[in-house]
């Protein structure tokens, strides 16, 4: 009688829980960190920032076409939609009040907290940012001066722009352009495809990119901005947890555990890969599982991950701002706080998608007229404040169009009722069953 083989070593952590593997490079990370910190071991120091910075370097390298792709489809396949100028009315309604909450949220933290009362931080030698953001820079900056350098500089916004203006043109010209519309749907697939193989390497990323934070900054680094960081995870958890859970309670008349049960895998991909972008495969895979039809997720999904940022543009530019004028000793008035509102639910897809919030921050601080120094105070911990601003951007790219498509009677209740399976240890055929292509 022939038994079968023991299972390898890879076999094993393929089954294993991609939660799972994320908590492993994350504990392994922190171990290792703290071992090269401790002992003053360079080279482990700089395999861990080796290893982070390749993982965000490939996940970048998907970008401009993923990003490009994604938008045109996503503008084309609105004649697929019933009601399609209906619902890119509601969605952008919804991203424009859960943006107004989540910066209410920081808003509120940040008066109740003075973040930056008891920092006793150093301002000199502080530079400015050689290219802070404005809004005359924003506003031109969208349209592009030369469409190659749009891609080859990665300006995600200006790539945003022209996706919209071909899949506008593609929708214009129905069948005439339906090669082009097929020509952007097999490049998606080929992105994306390309992007799961990188995904998969996330608990490796996050190994890397925790580790290197560790072994570089260690514990110390967040002593002077404890209150700063602990109130942009709060404001985000409040958000994320609270905020979102109530509106898919009495908004949306849904279970909210069921929400987090299948948008978690794109949650916590969010989390150490600190890019929305980046994570868009997996969130709009996430949101198709529970229920949102193709056709109006293949629009909703890829528009939030450009411009749908509470946690980066929202929460964290409000504290970030109070933070940033307390430490200065600015006083802020009731119409600056209003402007700080208006800047982060208008001034929002300046953030793009792409790790970090320092344009953003830029934006907001040259707005209010603060110090851009500012900014250099910032730096140091931005990484470890963008991991949950981008979980709580992903959780909200997804929860809207969960909201609209339940409103419209158009959300398929028992997929949303019955989240199940693991979607980074699917096996394929299971995998290309749910393809996120529309």
């Amino acid at each position: 009688m022939s038994t079968a083989p023991a299972p390898t070593f890879l076999a094993k952590v393929r089954k294993t829980p991609f939660w799972a593997q994320i908590v492993g490079g994350l504990v392994l990370g922190l171990a290792l960190g703290y071992l090269a910190r401790v002992q003053d071991i360079a080279w482990l120091t700089t395999t861990l920032d080796t290893i982070g910075k390749t993982f965000v370097q490939l996940l970048k390298l998907a970008v401009p076409p993923l990003v490009f792709t994604a938008i045109v489809l996503s503008v084309a396949n609105l004649r697929n939609v019933t009601n399609a100028a209906r619902l890119a009315g509601r969605t952008l309604l919804w991203f424009l009040i859960t943006s107004l909450i989540a910066v209410g949220v920081g808003l509120g933290l940040g008066l109740l907290t003075n973040p930056g009362e008891g920092a006793k931080l150093s301002t000199q030698g502080l530079k400015a940012p050689e290219k802070p953001g404005t809004w005359i820079d924003f506003l031109t900056g969208i349209i592009p001066t030369n469409i190659a350098d749009a891609f080859l500089k990665v300006n995600v916004l200006q790539i945003v722009f022209l996706g919209i203006v071909v899949g506008a043109a593609v929708l214009k010209l129905g069948e005439k352009a339906e090669p082009v519309r097929k020509l952007n749907e097999a490049i998606l697939d080929l992105t994306q495809t390309a992007l799961w193989w990188v995904i998969r390497l996330a608990p490796l990323g996050t190994l890397g990119l925790i580790g290197k934070s560790v072994a570089v900054y260690g514990w110390d680094l967040l002593k002077p901005f404890a209150t700063l960081t602990i109130d942009v995870y709060v404001g985000c958890a409040i958000v994320l947890f609270g905020v979102y859970s109530l509106l898919l309670r009495f908004v949306g008349g849904l279970n909210p555990l069921n929400f987090f049960k299948g948008a978690w895998p794109a949650i916590q991909l969010a989390f150490v890969s600190r890019s929305s972008v980046g994570t868009l495969p997996v969130t709009r895979r996430v949101t198709e599982r529970l229920g949102v039809p193709s056709e109006y997720a293949s629009f909703a999904v890829p528009f939030g991950a450009t411009t749908k940022m509470d946690g980066c543009a929202a929460i964290y530019p409000s504290l970030a701002a109070i933070f940033v004028a307390q430490v200065y000793g600015i006083d802020l008035g009731v119409g600056d706080y209003l402007l700080i509102a208006f800047v982060s639910v208008i001034g929002s897809a300046a953030t793009a998608g792409l790790t970090g919030a320092i344009v953003m921050l830029t934006l907001t601080l040259s707005t209010l007229g603060l110090p851009l120094e500012g900014v250099g105070l910032l730096l140091a911990i931005d990484p470890i404040l963008d991991m949950i601003r981008t979980a709580t951007n992903v959780a909200g790219q997804s929860v809207v169009p969960i909201l609209v498509a339940a409103r419209e009677k158009t959300l398929d209740l028992a997929a949303y009722n019955n989240p199940t399976g693991d979607l980074l240890t699917e096996d394929a055929p299971t995998r290309d069953k749910i393809a996120v292509a529309a």
